[in-house]
């Protein structure tokens, strides 16, 4: 599912899908949630976050020569998961959820560079609409999102996933760079880099 809204009317969500987007930042048991450095288990923020710099550190150099190199009416593209990956779901346990900061810096380098942004998640299509205003307050600029319809909860999340980038490619993009922090993110092709950021043994959404 793809396709912009003017700003003003996607920042008025309905309460039920917000209040959906929020749950899906909720920890699993929030009585061991002490406070967003603690909320995923053994995980605390500052570490996640340099972990996660030292992936977009690799990407970024890439991504720089790759932009300059591109060829003469190339359409290039990025795709992005979306939980911990370009928001920190399991660290923001309120809407808006922020943004991960060293992925939401690479995606400003690009977007100023002209390359178009894509967000692929297994969230549902209800939240569409809040996660679209989310993304979009944090800074990112939101070429096209995909979400799950009802059918797409049936099939393999990584499935999914990749049909998604088949259909971008579709639209005659190059997809330069594929970030996420899962396998089933990464996983089937269809990207001249992946990059992947820490799940910690699945510990991270």
């Amino acid at each position: 599912m793809t396709g912009r809204r003017p700003l003003a009317r996607r920042a008025t969500v309905t309460t039920v899908a917000a209040a959906a987007l929020v749950a899906l930042a909720a920890p699993a048991d929030a009585a061991t949630a002490t406070s967003s450095a603690t909320a995923a288990g053994d995980v605390d923020h500052a570490t996640w976050q340099q972990d996660c710099q030292a992936v977009m550190d690799q990407a970024l150099p890439y991504l720089k020569a790759r932009i300059a190199a591109a060829k003469p009416g190339e359409k290039q593209a990025i795709v992005f998961d979306i939980d911990n990956t370009t928001l920190e779901t399991d660290f923001g346990f309120s809407y808006p959820q922020p943004a991960n900061k060293p992925v939401l810096n690479v995606a400003k380098y690009a977007q100023e560079h002209g390359v178009s942004l894509f967000f692929v998640t297994a969230r549902p299509g209800i939240v569409y609409l809040p996660t679209e205003y989310n993304l979009e307050h944090d800074g990112y600029e939101v070429s096209g999102l995909y979400v799950r319809g009802l059918l797409d909860l049936f099939k393999d999340v990584a499935v999914y996933k990749t049909a998604q980038r088949v259909a971008i490619e579709n639209k005659g993009y190059t997809i330069i760079a594929n970030i996420g922090n899962s396998a089933t993110d990464l996983s089937g092709g269809h990207a001249e880099k992946t990059y992947k950021l820490p799940d910690y043994d699945g510990q991270l959404s």
